[in-house]
């Protein structure tokens, strides 16, 4: 026989072996001026196992524990040898085609070592499960599950995780280069993409920045309140640090991410100014945690940005600081936590609970909470209650949320280039959660508890979420509030509204000029949140107001605060010189086809085994 190249007669002679129960492999071989012209194929059994003597009697003999293992020669002198001729071609020259053993039974064919490869679609099997931190070993589990038993998969547990582990070879000292290869040809072809990075003097990535157009959508319209913190990735002493808002649905929405290379005032500063570059403006407040260095570059790179601190992280460190025995054993924490948490106190009832606490368990002149009382106002609601949406802040502690989310889908000791399709995969995750959450909001209706006209409207303006929250309060204002008084004061009306929930009971003054339903109330719910109060609501009602004020509809929460065109999947597909990504899309949509089919099929056994044959 003739063969154009020795891969050529390599595949043939492995059919053949497969198909007599035998496995082959390559042998010694002659080269002239790069060329091969000699060429040997054996079968797996040839040769003899070498042992290795040694005098145990010796002084230098020292015993070591060695791994046992079972040897698969037997002398076999079959083979397939192969000799160049004069016109390129691979002739075979000698065939041995007698064995001294007996061949393998056709139910153990599979665990013959030429009959394990990895086709195509199982790799790209292993690759997507990969994305959302499903691990080689289950990703085989999955693979063996669908094709029907170990023996029809064609590979085993250790080729998926070679096959991993040869990525990751392959990937090497390339990662953070492939990495920005791939963000820098997005920013290249995709639309609105914002990227940049920079290195250290030795070369190494030191940070990278990056955001793409629908993050900027998002950031228009909920980029109120941005908060951030650092997400500790072990891999070259990384940090992610995603920019997190809130969405329509009061979830959280990733505005953009980031890796930082150290902690330092510099490369703080390089962050901030990539996050003003890409989006145009400083957000109106940003929550971050405790961090000097933080504080001091957002007041440089966001002067017109209020910074505030993370309510949630400081009062987590309550009990490690003060001792677990007085906050579990007291009820300081429960006190403490009255006083803290809530929005509708002024600064100067805070201060005055907040010494009463101190007197009386002891700690006036306890170092950490006299640390945190001086930076009271960067933290505590109630010296920032006149301040547009400030009460968003109060959900600063959705950053660890947000950690929590991406923890989901990475881990601590995979690579750049593995993060960032981990990245990807829950960043679509996200968008998706939005999108179906937007869908609910258009067809699923909530139960409309009052024959109010202004609740029915807040159905139809507010996603289902906050129409909960709207509804609350519109049931509140209905059998919990009563006015007590009102009186003319210029061309307002002030109304004294009496809140019965709050013991003892509660009164807040309500302004409203009823032309052009302009209303202000005390609580200041509505510049914290964007929602009107019980108060005004139950002013409105007393007024007959019947059409929803427009000028108090924040769009942020609105059904359609953002455009309801699909979500771009974030992993954009830019032109690919090898194809690759033209041959997923293509294996894919076959894929679907097949699926489409199966399912029309499944019920007629005659047309599915039809179908099976003819394909």
């Amino acid at each position: 026989m003739l063969f154009d190249s020795v891969d050529a007669a390599e595949q043939f002679y492995k059919r053949y072996a497969l198909a007599g129960g035998f496995s082959i492999r390559k042998g010694t071989q002659s080269i002239v001026n790069n060329v091969v012209r000699l060429k040997y194929f054996v079968c797996t059994k040839e040769g003899s196992r070498t042992v290795k003597e040694v005098d145990t009697l010796s002084q230098d003999y020292k015993r070591k524990k060695e791994r046992r293992r079972p040897s698969q020669r037997t002398g076999c002198n079959a083979q397939l040898r192969l000799v160049l001729n004069d016109k390129g071609k691979y002739r075979v020259k000698f065939f041995g085609e007698a064995h001294n053993h007996p061949f393998v039974n056709e139910n153990d064919m599979h665990f013959l070592r030429a009959s394990r490869e990895l086709t195509f679609t199982q790799k790209k099997v292993i690759d997507d499960l990969a994305n959302i931190n499903i691990g080689p070993v289950k990703a085989f589990n999955i693979i063996r599950t669908l094709y029907g038993g170990f023996d029809k998969v064609g590979a085993t547990k250790s080729d998926c995780k070679n096959y991993k582990r040869n990525i990751n070879l392959y990937i090497g000292d390339y990662d953070a280069e492939m990495v920005l290869q791939r963000l820098m040809a997005k920013k290249d072809f995709c639309p609105n993409f914002s990227c940049d990075y920079i290195t250290s003097k030795e070369g190494t990535l030191k940070g990278l920045f990056w955001a793409d157009e629908c993050a900027k959508r998002n950031f228009y319209v909920f980029g109120d309140v941005v908060s951030f913190e650092l997400y500790k990735q072990k891999l070259y002493n990384m940090v992610f640090v995603p920019f997190t808002g809130i969405d329509n649905h009061n979830r959280n929405v990733t505005l953009g991410a980031a890796l930082l290379g150290d902690e330092t005032a510099e490369t703080y500063s390089w962050l901030l100014r990539c996050f003003k570059s890409a989006f145009g403006y400083e957000p109106p407040v940003v929550v971050t945690e405790q961090d000097p260095a933080m504080k001091r570059e957002i007041e440089d790179v966001f002067p017109n940005s209020r910074h505030r601190l993370c309510m949630w992280h400081i009062m987590d460190k309550l009990s490690g600081k003060v001792g677990a025995n007085l906050c579990n054993t007291t009820d300081f924490k429960t006190r403490l936590c009255d006083i803290v948490w809530t929005d509708s106190i002024t600064p100067e009832l805070f201060e005055k609970g907040w010494d009463s606490i101190m007197t009386e368990f002891n700690l006036n002149d306890h170092a950490w909470l006299k640390d945190i009382f001086q930076i009271r106002d960067s933290w505590i609601p109630a010296y920032y209650r006149e301040e547009n949406m400030s009460g968003l802040m109060r959900t600063s502690s959705r950053s660890e949320s947000e950690n929590y989310f991406f923890g989901k889908f990475c881990n601590a000791t995979c690579t750049l280039v593995e993060f960032l399709a981990y990245f990807e995969t829950a960043l679509e995750h996200q968008r998706h959660e939005h999108q179906k959450n937007d869908h609910d909001c258009r067809y699923k209706s909530a139960k409309i508890e009052s024959n109010y006209t202004l609740e029915n409207q807040a159905h139809e303006i507010y996603t289902r979420t906050i129409f909960f929250d709207v509804q609350m309060e519109i049931q509140k204002a209905l059998h919990n509030c009563t006015s007590r008084s009102y009186e003319q004061v210029g061309d307002f009306l002030k109304f004294s509204i009496r809140d019965f929930e709050h013991l003892p009971a509660a009164f807040h003054k309500v302004m409203i000029r009823l032309e052009d339903v302009t209303v202000y109330c005390g609580c200041k719910r509505f510049e914290q949140f964007g929602l009107l109060c019980r108060h005004i609501l139950k002013v409105l009602h007393i007024g007959d107001i019947k059409v929803f004020p427009r000028q108090y509809i924040n769009r942020r929460w609105t059904k359609d605060a953002v455009s309801n065109s699909p979500m771009r999947s974030v992993g954009f597909d830019e032109p690919n010189v090898d194809k690759t990504t033209d041959i997923y899309r293509v294996v894919r949509d076959i894929n679907i086809v097949n699926d489409h089919i199966i399912n029309k099929l499944v019920t007629d056994m005659e047309k599915l085994n039809q179908f099976r044959d003819y394909t």
